[in-house]
């Protein structure tokens, strides 16, 4: 055939990634798509974003021929919409989402008889979903509440803490506690991470408990020589661990370890930490929220059980409606922190300690405690070292 002339335009969409790598290995691409224009998927939340939120809404239906929203409703599909984001002070702009969910309204709507979608429609809509994609969920909740996976709630255990974690099954995301544990003794290895050692760990895990041994040896080396050997794992997992987001609930563990004091088991903790021991957010926050409140839940809800998480994750909260109102109602809490020592003060029950004038810290304070012990450490490694066993070992810390 011959070549005909034309003149189009072409507009091409997708993700930033495509673009980028498209731009780094086809050199015409450049010359081809000059403009390029960003688009989000999220929108500061106001009083103007939650009103075009009604009116997509209420053009959708006028479309579709589908029955209106009630106040109440609309109110509802906002929430979720802040929920998509991940955050309350913001929208989703993945209108995809919003459309399935208000069609999936309408229809328990019209089962119900309602001649108006009021706001238990769309809670029925967002039930049902979840239901058909939480099985895995499900089965790991059971679990836990068996006692197969072995998670405590209701104890105080030594170098024992409830970490968090999120599994990503496709579009559907939920949060469950791990047990997480360490063990402490005279030694000069440092930090040995178990998921590292057994080829288990991620990079991204593997810095954060280099982080976190850098935060025990800036705290405590100054006066003693670092002479400990402390082990970290994940019980019962079996597959790659990543990401940093344990690094608050493991250094708890070192921590709650070397004081001798137990941790709350009630509690949960997520996080990440710098070397200077300030909290940093992470992913997820609502997922692990839910999570652990769904294990509280079904071992029974006893009012003292809550979550640690960053106070900079604070605004990501977009939580479940039953989850805010057992808050509400004094049965969960969430305790956001800046700090590690606000973290190990609300996991023990003791201050964590400062130190005085003499660079010491108080002996009835978490510090003071794992201070003493790593004196007693080095004391002993010393005394080996005289001796004629002169013990094997690397001054690093091992990852």
């Amino acid at each position: 055939p011959e070549p005909i002339p034309v003149s189009v335009k072409v507009i091409m969409v997708g993700p930033p990634m495509l673009y980028h790598l498209l731009q780094a290995y086809e050199e015409d691409f450049a010359k081809l798509f000059k403009v390029k224009a960003d688009f989000d998927t999220e929108v500061v939340r106001s009083e103007r974003q939650d009103r075009q939120y009604a009116r997509f809404i209420a053009k959708l239906c006028r479309e579709e021929g589908l029955p209106h929203f009630g106040a109440d409703a609309v109110a509802e599909v906002i929430r979720q919409g802040f929920r998509f984001a991940d955050r309350h002070d913001r929208l989703s702009l993945r209108l995809s989402l919003v459309s399935d969910l208000v069609r999936e309204a309408c229809y328990w709507a019209k089962k119900d008889g309602h001649a108006f979608v009021t706001r238990a429609d769309v809670e029925a809509a967002v039930a049902h979903k979840r239901h058909r994609s939480n099985l895995a969920e499900h089965w790991i909740q059971d679990e836990i509440r068996e006692g197969t996976l072995m998670v405590d709630l209701d104890k105080e255990v030594v170098g024992q803490v409830n970490g968090l974690s999120v599994h990503q099954l496709g579009d559907y995301a939920f949060g469950r506690p791990t047990r997480i544990t360490a063990r402490t003794s005279v030694g000069t290895k440092g930090v040995i991470d178990i998921q590292r050692e057994a080829e288990l760990a991620g990079s991204i895990h593997s810095k954060g408990v280099m982080t976190l041994a850098g935060f025990l040896s800036g705290k405590f080396a100054g006066v003693h020589p670092f002479a400990l050997s402390a082990s970290l794992t994940f019980e019962q997992t079996y597959s790659e661990v990543e990401g940093d987001s344990a690094a608050v609930a493991e250094l708890a563990a070192i921590l709650s370890s070397l004081a001798d004091l137990p941790i709350h088991q009630w509690l949960a903790v997520t996080g990440s930490v710098n070397q200077l021991g300030e909290v940093q957010p992470i992913g997820g926050v609502n997922e692990k929220i839910e999570g652990f409140f769904e294990s509280c839940v079904r071992r029974g809800l006893t009012g003292k059980q809550g979550v640690i998480i960053p106070a900079r994750n604070t605004k990501h909260l977009a939580l479940r409606r039953d989850v805010v109102e057992a808050v509400e109602s004094g049965q969960f809490t969430i305790y956001g922190v800046n700090t590690i020592d606000e973290a190990i003060e609300l996991l023990t029950g003791v201050p964590a300690g400062e130190r005085n004038l003499d660079g010491e810290y108080a002996p009835d304070t978490v510090f003071g405690r794992a201070a003493q012990r790593l004196a007693e450490l080095a004391e002993a490694i010393a005394e080996w070292s005289e001796g004629e066993a002169k013990p094997e070992g690397r001054i690093i810390t091992e990852v």
